[in-house]
């Protein structure tokens, strides 16, 4: 990067605007815990058919492979509607749009819980991806509307402690369901919840007239803003860097630490409790320094990754380096989050669309530099790719990262 481009990259940051002072004085805590939920029903209904894969291809007559399609269903569609959700509903009330949204996640896990054909469960899978992009697009832009400016870090570490927990509980929970009840039995739980989540939003969520004014010339410009292409370019390179790492962090512990299947999955539930609590630590530094939070978890997901690539046999440093790398993980969503608002709080909802769309795109590419990786070099391969996709989205935010105002 030559000095030139370094200069306006430091002169864009140092004039990005703090947060806007429309923000409310007093927290609507309430409010945001209806989101935290919202956000926890929405994720549980995304991860459910990993842990059903097995179940839904035999009761449906389809392959597993097929029946995987559902998965990616959501994720193609949520990519789209992550930017096109802001732009669709930018004339009416965020609290309007946010339970139609809800509305749109029971719809689909009743449609998930009734399929009887995999058209059916896909179409199914289609609304739960409008839903979860419209949700993501809009969330930081919502929380900094709902708490005054000193919380709003603070305030996304609770909504993102949704995410958390379905991590934890989503898979292991439907799994058992599905062993005792049939694999549509989770998704009327889902379903049900949908229903109290919606009963929470309708009660709690205030009136929220739309403030910004999305649109493609709008996006086109956000896109012309040096710090939020800093912003989006750091997401590709860190998080495609641990989608590359974790995405094949099975295969090194059954191929390189040689762990079994019951120790595998008390270190991916290990995994998932460590998230939930680097979660509110990434918040509780996030609210001083956005950037010392992505700084710091990527500087720690490295150190972990390069002591897998040199002592991954050993059971114990595995073992450890997966769960603090959870813990380390915590700190992204909630960093990257406060970044893009930061560096655009006068299009929070159109950033936060991209945000979004940079998180999908991240993870396609994770999951496939990764796996070219390991297919040439073996389970190994994931870690390495991490190591340096994450150095250098790290180094990255250490030199351009967003001050705090």
């Amino acid at each position: 990067m030559t000095t030139s481009c370094s200069n306006c990259l430091d002169a864009d940051q140092a004039q990005s605007p703090a947060p806007p002072s429309g923000a409310p004085e007093h927290a609507h805590w309430v409010a945001i815990g209806s989101l935290t939920l919202g956000v926890f029903g929405l994720v549980t209904a995304e991860f459910l058919p990993a842990s059903l894969l097995t179940a839904i291809a035999t009761d449906l007559g389809v392959s597993a492979g097929a029946a995987g399609q559902t998965v990616t269903a959501t994720a193609l569609v949520g990519a789209v509607a992550a930017p096109s959700i802001p732009l669709l509903t930018r004339r009416f009330d965020r609290r309007l749009v946010m339970i139609v949204l809800t509305l749109l996640l029971l719809v689909s896990n009743a449609l998930a819980a009734t399929a009887s054909s995999l058209p059916t469960l896909l179409t199914a899978r289609v609304i739960l991806g409008v839903a979860l992009g419209g949700f993501w697009s809009m969330a930081a832009a919502l929380a900094m509307r709902l708490v005054p400016d000193r919380l709003f870090a603070r305030a996304m570490s609770l909504i993102l402690s949704g995410v958390s927990v379905a991590t934890v509980c989503a898979a292991p929970i439907g799994a058992w369901m599905g062993d005792h009840w049939g694999w549509r039995s989770p998704f009327i739980a889902a379903g049900v919840l949908s229903v109290l989540t919606l009963a929470s939003q309708v009660l709690t969520l205030p009136s929220l007239p739309p403030r910004d004014n999305p649109s493609l010339k709008v996006l086109g410009e956000l896109l012309g803003r040096p710090g939020v292409r800093v912003a989006l370019l750091a997401v590709l390179l860190v998080i495609s860097g641990h989608f590359a790492g974790f995405t094949y962090i099975r295969p090194l512990m059954e191929n390189v630490t040689h762990l079994s299947v019951s120790a595998i999955s008390a270190v991916l539930l290990g995994y998932g409790v460590g998230g939930f609590f680097g979660n509110l630590a990434g918040g509780f530094v996030a609210e001083r320094s956005e950037r010392h939070a992505i700084v710091g978890g990527g500087a720690l997901i490295v150190l972990l990754a390069v002591s897998l690539l040199m002592a991954g046999s050993s059971a114990w440093v595995t073992a450890v380096a997966v769960v603090l790398w959870g813990f380390a993980f915590g700190a992204f969503p909630v960093g990257f989050q406060t970044w893009i608002v930061r560096v655009a709080p006068d299009q929070a909802e159109g950033a936060g669309g991209l945000l979004v769309a940079a998180f999908q795109v991240a993870i396609a590419s994770g999951a496939i530099g990764g796996g070219v990786l390991v297919d040439h070099m073996g389970a190994l391969g994931g870690p390495a790719f991490a190591a340096t996709a994450i150095t250098l989205g790290t180094l990255l935010t250490l030199r351009h990262g967003a001050r705090a105002a």
